[in-house]
């Protein structure tokens, strides 16, 4: 069977991750939608991944990010699900949803299609959430536009929202 191939510095950006939750005892989950799980398959690369991560919401639907993620049907009409807010709700659902201390969510426009001059194609919104021990979660947010195609854009920002994992811890 041929191994997938993964560019260095991203599979670094997923065990440098697990390496901080691991130190921490701390779990990840992850809700993606524009990366399509691709967070989820960075992470599981890393050996011993089993130990930090709990799991991942391949959200792609609205209609998933409602009932699996708890982010309101009017929050998502109202602020679109490229967003902000979406995001940090997404974070904060995974982190329920899957029974974690840290939860990453990402939404975005991998293209060719579908972007606006408000949204363009490109553009990445992506949380990460972590939950103290006395429930109170506290969630970091940020966006980007990545050049390239599909594929450059989905994999730019899997590295990305890893890094932003990273910084929070």
């Amino acid at each position: 069977m041929e191994k997938v191939w993964y560019p260095e510095d991203v599979l670094e950006q997923a065990r440098s991750l697990g390496r901080a939750l691991e130190a921490r005892s701390l779990r990840l989950a992850v809700a993606e939608s524009c990366t399509g799980g691709l967070v989820a398959a960075l992470c599981t690369e890393t050996p011993g991944s089993s130990v930090w991560f709990a799991g991942g919401v391949v959200a792609y639907a609205n209609q998933v990010k409602e009932n699996l993620l708890d982010v309101p049907g009017d929050l998502l009409a109202s602020a679109g699900a490229v967003s902000e807010p979406v995001v940090r709700r997404m974070a904060r659902g995974a982190i329920s949803a899957l029974g974690a201390r840290v939860g990453l969510a990402i939404s975005g426009l991998a293209g060719p299609g579908g972007g606006s001059p408000e949204k363009p194609v490109g553009l990445v919104w992506m949380a990460a959430a972590l939950a103290g021990a006395d429930g109170e979660v506290r969630v970091v947010a940020g966006k980007s536009v990545f050049p390239g195609d599909r594929g450059q854009i989905r994999l730019a920002a899997a590295g990305a929202v890893l890094a932003l994992a990273r910084e929070l811890l």
